[in-house]
């Protein structure tokens, strides 16, 4: 069982895994993430690019991206989201700013998955939008744990791209690749882990445990939409949780705590 309090998800996903974070007292590792941003938008993007500077313009990217983290806003979506401030962006200004993100390893998009179903539903393919670290959208918004507890929405989006984070890690051990999967029925799962030999395994990710029933079946649904005569069979299918015990369930779904992730 991992005893994880609520609490500790919410500083965790506020602090971030910054190396330099260890062993600094709590306020001092908030800080990190902070720090770091006010770097990205005053000195990194600007010295590695030669657009006009202009913080202000990257930093209401930045925190809309982070109202948008762990969905598959649009730039469109993104533009409107930037608009409504002093400021408005056009499409292509915000395309560069998201490329110099992406060459800086602040933002890393999470691709969709390319499946080969039984059935002929449409695949969306848009990607899913992540930092690098889900602290860097924390300090984006100037909030902190506590206001992560009085926001669950936007708490459970940065649960899930704290969990994409710690999947990534183990899966690029591995020279794998984390994607996400959504068809035009509704049928998600936060990230399908897939590796060169062709090996997958699909996760839904869910920061309590009220929900890890219904996202078993949808596991399991996902399961069975997959063409096993063009594809492997999934190698696991697991729900990933915030806390709770790790078990498996009848349906063969396991369910894991993060906490309980290892190599």
């Amino acid at each position: 069982m991992a005893l994880l309090s609520i609490e500790q998800l919410a500083f965790a996903a506020a602090r971030g895994g910054w190396p330099a974070s260890i062993g600094l007292s709590d306020k001092a590792a908030l800080a990190q993430a902070g720090k770091y941003l006010t770097s990205i938008v005053e000195n990194d993007v600007f010295e590695l690019s030669d657009v006009q500077r202009n913080p202000r313009r990257i930093m209401l990217l930045m925190r809309s991206l982070a109202r948008n983290i762990s969905t598959m806003a649009s730039i469109e979506k993104l533009r409107k989201d930037v608009s409504g401030s002093e400021s408005e962006l056009s499409a292509v200004t915000i395309n560069t700013y998201l490329d110099i993100l992406e060459r800086l390893y602040v933002i890393e998009n999470q691709p969709a998955w390319s499946a080969r179903l039984r059935s002929k539903a449409y695949l969306r393919k848009s990607p899913k939008r992540h930092f690098t670290d889900p602290s860097i959208a924390v300090a984006a918004m100037q909030t902190n744990p506590e206001g992560l507890l009085r926001d669950f929405n936007t708490f459970g989006y940065l649960f899930e791209s704290m969990c994409i984070r710690d999947l990534r890690i183990y899966a690029q051990k591995l020279g794998g690749e984390v994607c996400h999967y959504c068809d035009e029925t509704g049928l998600e799962a936060d990230a399908i882990i897939s590796l060169p030999d062709g090996r997958w395994g699909a996760v839904e990710i869910k920061m309590g445990q009220r929900q890890v029933e219904e996202a078993a079946n949808n596991l399991v649904k996902l399961k069975k939409k997959v063409d096993t005569e063009v594809m492997n069979p999934p190698e696991f299918l697991m729900v990933l949780t915030g806390n709770g015990y790790a078990l498996k369930l009848e349906n063969g779904v396991i369910v894991v705590p993060i906490t309980c992730l290892k190599d």
